[in-house]
């Protein structure tokens, strides 16, 4: 079967950067929905007409992937409203923001704490993909007809490489 619009495929990748430092290998193939919301367009597009075994190498632009970083999405916060502990990395959603903080801060952006100062964290809305073309090598393991239920919910179920936008720009990496 050829991939086409309302199909599920199975798909492993590697994930670079364009000076080819590996980000993200995935090793199991994982089921996305073609056509719904699993993937991003310009993935969808270069798999079209393809099948199980074929190879598909592409790069993504930022526009075309996790957007441009936007440092609107920079916030600068009073390290007393964190829990102790918290360190570089870590993530926070902004719906449970403690209170206190920046009330301009999108509530619907997962933070990372980007850097840690003695009074302040950085905290940052923005896709750690952000702003990075990256390449991508995908091998197509499976295609099969979608489910009725998966064309209804737009997604094979998974959520992994792409969820609806939570803020432009932040489509979530698994």
């Amino acid at each position: 079967m050829e991939i086409s619009e309302q199909c599920v495929v199975g798909l492993t990748w590697t994930l670079k950067d364009t000076l080819g430092e590996v980000l993200d290998v995935l090793d199991e193939p994982v089921e996305f929905l073609v056509g719904g919301d699993d993937l991003f367009a310009a993935i969808e597009a270069a798999l079209q007409g393809h099948e199980p075994g074929a190879r598909v190498q592409l790069q993504l632009e930022p526009e075309q992937g996790f957007g441009d970083f936007n440092d609107q999405l920079l916030f600068l916060e009073p390290r007393t409203l964190f829990p102790e502990g918290t360190e570089e990395g870590m993530t926070f959603d902004g719906a449970a923001l403690p209170a206190g903080a920046n009330p301009d801060m999108p509530r619907d952006v997962l933070y990372t704490v980007s850097e840690v100062y003695p009074e302040h964290l950085v905290l940052d809305g923005n896709h750690p993909l952000a702003g990075i073309a990256i390449r991508l090598d995908i091998t197509v393991r499976s295609v099969r007809e979608a489910t009725e239920e998966e064309i209804g919910r737009g997604t094979a179920g998974t959520g992994f490489f792409k969820v609806p936008s939570m803020a432009p720009g932040n489509d979530l990496l698994h």
